[in-house]
């Protein structure tokens, strides 16, 4: 000890008397422990980077569009924000042995997939409400020339119906010819085959779904098929296998209509099931997800990373589920087969008019889009660089009467009085069809091929016809202009009145995000 009473360090015999603790050594442990932290720390994001880049490699990416379309995006609104349209596409390929486990038909393995689950994803310009629409697989629709980005194969345009899209150029096809239908510019798709239904329906820890009585789907006399669903009545879980049949499921909800209400059932509940989820403070779940949805889901290639489809999934969050509509395409039986379907002319007309106009399908939010935007003049149609029309006096028309309704008959020289009015208008070869009166539910101006594009829409224009009421066809010559049961009186196209927030024909069978309750009603044959 010293005098003071301090005591000093003893040195032990045979020992080296220790360092005092001062400064010096203190700097040195923090350096060493900064230098483990960060070995750590690059470690860990070394790993971190090598999975990122792992996911990346799962995805699958393919041509945004691959068919003659010329929709362009919708401009922005009064705060610089443009809307989000994304192309959800169910293949049925049975191009692996999983697929054909899954979905039968082992003798069409080889065959062209067919789409038929298609939803077009509308995110609002505000991000504030979303909609969704479906089309049932077996509505005739026109097709335009596509080449397949695989194979390098041209397709010719075509009228058939819309899930054959899938097989004339991949899902870039399929794209175009919903750009086509709807005037919408679609901004990316993705698409997913029977396997990556289960395997997503398993990461999700399976979807609540609802039936109202016993449901079987199996083959009966003289009906073949069936997807092999079998559940009790009331609400439970499906995942798996079963999710993929509940999605496939036809015979036992009576149509394809109902079938895609039974999609949009399920679309709904795996919503608000990954909302439910606390899935960013799970690392497992959030892995399980990640992996399931990168070997799923085949992207367009400009969403190709895990961090844009991550981004888009933020985007998509942001919307409150009762904002979230979901609805189908209003349709009425092909008069060329009953078995299909086409879009029912006006009520049709009016929901791709409010996607294209950004109008919110629920009437919780503003009155109209296009209080927002271009002021509703364009619909996300007119853009730098249309296609440039002939002069009026050289561009040759075609008047056709198809006035005829499933209620009404025709109404007597319709084509004769719209051709003296574009004559009258300066398109001095219009002529009427005098083959005789045809049955179209609205009216439609269609051209055979690209270079004839901007002449049916200049006609479109002078009479006043809608911009989505053009379309390619292969069943015409030239400009013909088809003058619907809409429009049954006067030289003038109905103007049809601006849609409001929320006005929605009755037939889009419109469900709500935030909705529970609803069930599936099972046809009689396939209860049990």
């Amino acid at each position: 000890m010293t005098r003071s009473g301090v005591r000093t360090q003893e040195t032990r015999p045979g020992t080296a008397p220790r360092r005092p603790v001062g400064p010096r050594r203190a700097r040195r442990a923090l350096r060493w422990s900064a230098t483990t932290l960060s070995v750590l720390i690059l470690g860990t994001a070394g790993a971190g980077y090598l999975y990122y880049e792992h996911l990346n490699g799962n995805i699958d990416k393919g041509e945004r569009s691959s068919g003659d379309s010329k929709a362009h995006r919708a401009g922005p609104n009064a705060a610089g924000q443009t809307p989000v349209n994304i192309l959800l596409i169910g293949s049925d390929s049975r191009a692996s042995e999983e697929n054909v486990e899954l979905g039968g038909g082992r003798d069409t393995r080889g065959n062209p997939p067919l789409g038929d689950v298609q939803m077009l994803i509308h995110l609002a310009a505000d991000r504030e409400s979303a909609a969704v629409v479906s089309v049932p697989r077996d509505t005739r629709v026109d097709i335009p020339e596509c080449t397949d980005p695989k194979t390098g194969e041209t397709h010719p345009a075509t009228n058939g119906t819309i899930n054959t899209s899938l097989a004339r150029g991949g899902a870039g096809c399929t794209l175009a010819t919903w750009q086509n239908l709807t005037g919408v510019y679609v901004d990316h798709w993705m698409t997913i085959d029977f396997a990556g239904v289960v395997t997503m329906a398993d990461a999700v820890g399976g979807v609540e779904v609802c039936v109202n009585q016993n449901v079987w789907d199996r083959p009966l006399p003289g009906v073949p098929g069936g997807s092999g669903l079998r559940m009790k009545a009331g609400s439970r879980k499906v995942g798996g296998e079963q999710a993929l049949q509940w999605l496939r499921t036809r015979h036992a909800w009576g149509s394809d209509v109902l079938r895609t209400r039974a999609q949009r059932m399920y679309m709904n509940s795996m919503i608000r099931t990954l909302r439910d989820q606390n899935v960013f403070t799970d690392t497992g779940r959030l892995t399980d997800l990640a992996e399931a949805a990168t070997r799923s889901l085949k992207v367009s290639e400009e969403i190709g990373s895990v961090q844009k489809l991550y981004d888009l999934g933020m985007q998509l969050k942001t919307v409150p589920p009762d904002r979230i509509t979901m609805t189908a395409l209003p349709t009425v039986e092909d008069p060329r087969n009953r078995n299909h379907l086409v879009a029912a002319g006006a009520d049709a007309e009016r929901v791709w008019t409010m996607l294209r106009d950004d109008v919110p399908f629920d009437d919780k939010g503003a009155t109209a889009g296009r209080e927002k935007g271009d002021g509703g003049k364009t619909g996300g149609r007119k853009a730098a660089g249309e296609d440039p029309a002939a002069p009026d006096a050289e561009i040759g028309v075609l008047v056709r009467n198809a006035t005829r309704s499933a209620t009404l008959g025709p109404v007597g020289g319709r084509a004769g009085a719209i051709a003296r009015s574009l004559v009258a208008r300066g398109f001095t070869r219009a002529v009427p069809d005098t083959s005789g009166a045809l049955a179209e539910e609205r009216t439609v101006v269609r051209y055979p091929d690209a270079a004839s594009r901007g002449d049916a829409r200049r006609v479109a224009e002078s009479l006043g016809i809608p911009p989505g009421s053009v379309s390619r066809s292969a069943d015409v010559r030239g400009v013909t202009v088809v003058v619907g049961a809409d429009w049954r009186e006067g030289t003038a196209y109905p103007k049809p009145s601006p849609p409001e927030a929320g006005d929605l024909p009755k037939d889009a069978d419109a469900l709500n995000g935030s909705e529970k309750g609803p069930c599936m009603d099972v046809y009689g044959p396939y209860r049990w």
